[in-house]
């Protein structure tokens, strides 16, 4: 079955509907989602989008920019994080205007709130960024959204699973689908192809990322020989539910929320003395395992299952369920616990990747360090790598990533297809999909995907975790090298056609197994300690060296690197304090 459009959007979370709705009003559009929009993982995000508007405190572009930078390790290209920084402020008013319903101020302006990494006047001191729809802004931004790309008349696919990229020479010719309700392959030829599939947290064993979460426009583009970036740069929140991973929204340090040990002390004071818990990151990760690595951790059920606590007692029960009413409800239904009596028991959780298929500033796909295109297809959000969050992302800049970045894609899309001659592809172009399916459902015995899916969480988890090193991260490489292997023998137990979940886990683990062996592979490759990367072997950051961008290509069962210098045009990288 073939289709044809102008624009096809793979993923319909934020970034891929802002980008949507941009192009629709110019080109014949369509929304692949292998969810309905308003489920997309971006209505997980809680605290805040970032925007120095200056409402409740000075700020200024610039020093949002700087934050970026200095955040991410100096591992972030400068130019794009100033230009984000720069269209941050015009982006959030746009939401406003399009009817997303900020938290106001006494006198009516969008309320701003504290966020980790997000300071005033090149590192002073905490600044107030965080614009904010109590603890659902992701969940405003998505039904935003959705809702004006219907008004725009945009063409949803909802529950197709994207199969396979379609490239004739360096253009973009469309992609295959998987329609979850029949069971029959789509082939969608286009113009132009954005992925937006979100990230792939679901290989680690303990992520706050939802089911979806697998990887699958990466994936799908280092099969085709497209090389993703910065790929062992991978974010844990330090503050997941315990045992769970179920995010609890760096919000609530925001608003005044302290960590403590079991001594009761608030021991970010060792760690970042200027910002406390509101440090980047990946440093308040690493300080809560050294506390429990210490022996200051809070016992658990169990010896291995220390944790700390997220003390918000003192912020009262007003505040919490005004600000932080989601928060509130989780910590009740999970745990138990109201935060406005208890602390709240959290350990770091895997969040976010930094790298994903590389892009320029308009979102389009480079495949090499001199810039080559594959003209028509473009990437943007978490799957995508603008390197505006370089080795540690700072909160509230992943919902600003998807609707600068969105929203740029989408108007180039527009301007690119008005000028292009639509593409016709034969229909042999789905053999590849096709072949995949049939042997993933012939009628043989083979190995149950559920147990190689445990083994692969399993091995990331404790592998390529917070804290790393060459003999864990050669494990890793070895085992993901093996499960890829056992991989092949695969097949479904259910072989119906209609709604066949075990089909499509399969699919989605052998995308989380390549994505998690290219990890690897650039992990154990990058011989420094930057951002969420920490090595035990190599402590220090090596700006020598390591100041570069990794480029891995996946060639059958190697992973071939390269690299690709980093943009440092604005400031020259320092030692990062906090």
């Amino acid at each position: 079955m073939k289709h044809t459009f102008d624009a096809i959007i793979v993923g319909s979370g934020g970034s891929g509907l802002y980008a949507a709705l941009e192009v629709s009003a110019r080109a014949k559009t369509a929304v692949l989602s292998k969810v309905y929009p308003v489920r997309s993982h971006t209505g997980a995000a809680q605290g805040g989008i970032s925007a120095a508007l200056g409402n409740v405190e000075e700020d200024d572009p610039r020093w949002h920019a700087f934050d970026t930078v200095k955040g991410g390790d100096y591992l972030v290209d400068q130019q794009a994080a100033l230009l984000m920084a720069d269209e941050a402020v015009q982006a959030v008013y746009d939401l406003e205007n399009r009817g997303l319903p900020f938290n106001r101020t006494s006198d009516g302006r969008i309320d701003q709130r504290r966020f980790g990494g997000h300071t005033r006047n090149f590192g002073e001191a905490p600044v107030r960024r965080a614009c904010y729809a109590a603890d659902r802004t992701g969940h405003m931004i998505l039904q935003t959204l959705y809702q004006q790309c219907i008004k725009n008349g945009v063409h949803f696919y909802d529950e197709y699973q994207v199969l396979d990229l379609v490239l004739k020479g360096n253009r973009c010719a469309g992609v295959v689908a998987l329609q979850l309700s029949t069971g029959d392959i789509h082939l969608l030829e286009s113009k132009s192809v954005l992925f937006a599939t979100g990230g792939f947290g679901r290989m680690f064993k303990i992520t706050s990322n939802a089911y979806a979460n697998t990887g699958d426009g990466p994936a799908i583009c280092a099969r085709r020989g497209i090389p993703l970036q910065d790929m062992e740069f991978f974010q844990f929140h330090p503050t997941g539910i315990k045992g769970l991973g179920i995010l609890i929204s760096e919000a609530v340090r925001g608003e005044g929320g302290v960590l403590k040990n079991n001594r009761n002390e608030r021991f970010m004071a060792r760690f970042a003395p200027t910002l406390l818990d509101l440090a980047p990151r990946d440093m308040v990760s690493r300080a809560i395992l050294t506390e429990i690595r210490a022996g200051a951790g809070i016992r658990g059920d169990r010896k291995i299952d220390d944790y700390v606590h997220l003390d918000a007692t003192h912020l009262g029960r007003e505040t919490l369920q005004s600000k932080l009413p989601d928060i509130t409800d989780f910590c009740k239904t999970y745990l138990g616990i109201d935060p406005a009596e208890n602390p709240i028991p959290v350990l770091p959780t895997a969040h976010y990747g930094m790298g994903g298929i590389p892009t320029d500033t308009h979102g389009r796909v480079v495949v090499d360090n001199k810039g080559t295109l594959i003209h028509g297809l473009y990437a943007v959000g978490e799957c995508a790598c603008v390197s505006v969050h370089g080795a540690n992302r700072l909160g509230t800049n992943s919902l600003l990533d998807l609707v600068v970045f969105g929203r740029r894609a989408g108007r180039h899309m527009a301007e690119y297809v008005a000028g292009e001659e639509a593409e016709t592809i034969p229909d042999d172009a789905a053999d590849f999909a096709r072949e995949q399916i049939a042997r993933l459902t012939e009628k043989k015995e083979g190995l149950h995907g559920g147990h190689i899916m445990d083994d692969m969480r399993t091995t990331m988890m404790e592998n390529i975790g917070i804290y790393r090193n060459a003999t864990d991260m050669t494990r890793a490489v070895k085992e993901m090298t093996e499960l890829r292997e056992k991989y092949q023998m695969v097949r479904t137990q259910d072989r119906g056609r209609s709604f066949n979940t075990d089909l499509l886990e399969l699919i989605e683990l052998g995308n989380l197994l390549d994505l998690s062996l290219i990890t690897a592979v650039s992990a154990l490759n990058r011989q420094e300690s930057r951002g969420a990367h920490s090595r035990e072997d190599y402590p220090d950051r090596d700006d020598s060296i390591w100041l570069k961008h990794t480029l891995a290509y996946l060639d059958m069962n190697e992973v071939r690197l390269a690299y690709k210098d980093v943009d440092t045009s604005i400031w020259t990288p320092k030692p990062r304090q906090y």
